[in-house]
């Protein structure tokens, strides 16, 4: 674990259980450049074989082609295009010895399902962290039907993102495009594809709700810049893909809010820009490299943070940042240590910006990467001081 901050500060939802559902990006990167493939003819066209597991492959040409067309809406025409373009992308996800528990705040169903979107050629499978979560056995099926067994790439609980792998012909595989989540406003039109309670590549639409939601997450840190949706998002959701009307990926749904675990009209999903930050590192390094500032832990105060524990030798240490004052002293035959946190100073932005709380601070210096120089502005007696920092990268977590 990144060992920067011993002190964690959760944001919670108030007033209601949120559950989550097991229901799944920016403009497209060089990462997944080898996305533009055809898509296989539809199901009833001539010499085509229906997937053995859905309907969904149907087409518009098995059903008349361009008179079903012409008879169709403007909007009709934008949901049958997302669709038909990116149902194939979307995989079953089934596991064994699963007990995820995705955002630890939220009341979870452990169903050991979920959903996935194909991200290359080489069977990388983008999903939920909490999807994949302690499981034994990963298994994925794709629109055709056709299983095959996954292993784990990485994972990164914080963000509940994780990627696993397939070896399966590239035939068979046809990676989503990726869109840009810093572009969406509230009202936009949106499509989510999932496999809810089973039902292979279920489409459902909505609007963007709100923009900018926060969660809690398992390890008491929220995920921030979260879309809201009214899609109806439902148990095997999780982990499938959030589509513009062009039918590119600008998020991956989560959770719901819900009393009853099934769809109340509110559904969460993580943007493509955290998707596409993180996911590069999963694939190259099995892992989130975060940076370090060698701040073992702080205190709140009203200001911001207090320094409590400095690591000796680290980033902050050698930025010349300062902790409490220990000083030994004797009383009789004791020896002791008296501590003087007046001295510690106080953390009160990071580059300019106001970091009140725990998780502002983590939130900034996760934002960049290790070799990275900071500005950390303190109140040091009563006097402020700019500290220049430089990052390390932090151990592996564990």
């Amino acid at each position: 674990m990144w060992r920067t901050i011993g002190l964690c500060a959760a944001s919670v939802l108030g007033g209601a259980i949120l559950a989550i559902v097991l229901t799944q990006g920016p403009p497209r990167s060089s990462l997944f450049a080898q996305q533009t493939k055809q898509r296989p003819p539809s199901a009833g066209a001539p010499g085509a074989a229906r997937p053995p597991r859905t309907q969904a492959g149907r087409g518009l040409a098995g059903q008349g082609g361009d008179d079903v067309l012409n008879e169709l809406t403007p909007e009709e025409r934008v949901s049958v295009n997302v669709y038909e373009t990116v149902n194939t992308s979307v995989v079953n996800i089934t596991t064994k010895g699963s007990g995820a528990d995705a955002l630890s705040l939220l009341d979870m169903p452990a169903e050991g399902t979920g959903s996935g979107s194909v991200l290359d050629s080489k069977g990388h499978i983008l999903t939920n962290h909490h999807v994949i979560e302690d499981a034994n056995e990963i298994t994925v099926t794709l629109f055709n039907g056709q299983t095959f067994d996954a292993k784990l790439i990485g994972e990164d609980a914080t963000n509940d993102i994780a990627v696993i792998k397939i070896e399966a012909p590239t035939d068979m595989l046809y990676p989503v495009s990726f869109g840009d989540s810093t572009r969406l406003r509230v009202g936009q039109r949106v499509f989510a594809i999932g496999n809810p309670f089973g039902l292979d590549r279920t489409l459902t639409t909505g609007v963007v709700s709100s923009l900018d939601r926060v969660l809690p997450s398992r390890n008491k840190r929220t995920v921030k810049s979260i879309i809201q949706i009214d899609a109806a998002i439902n148990p095997g959701n999780s982990g499938g893909p959030l589509l513009d009307s062009h039918a590119r990926l600008i998020g991956m749904n989560v959770a719901i809010y819900s009393r009853t675990g099934q769809s109340a009209g509110i559904g969460f999903a993580i943007p493509v820009a955290t998707i596409s930050r993180i996911v590069p590192q999963l694939i190259s390094a099995g892992r989130i490299v975060r940076p370090e500032t060698g701040i073992i832990a702080v205190s709140q105060s009203e200001i911001g943070l207090r320094v409590a524990q400095i690591a000796p030798g680290g980033p902050a240490e050698k930025a010349g940042l300062r902790g409490p004052t220990v000083t030994r002293k004797r009383r009789g035959p004791i020896l002791y240590e008296a501590i003087d946190r007046s001295t510690a100073d106080i953390i009160v932005a990071v580059d300019g910006d106001p970091t009140l709380t725990v998780d502002e601070f983590l939130s900034a210096i996760e934002a960049k990467r290790p070799g990275d120089e900071v500005t950390l502005t303190v109140i040091r007696q009563g006097k402020e001081a700019h500290l220049a920092l430089r990052l390390a990268e932090a151990e592996k977590e564990r």
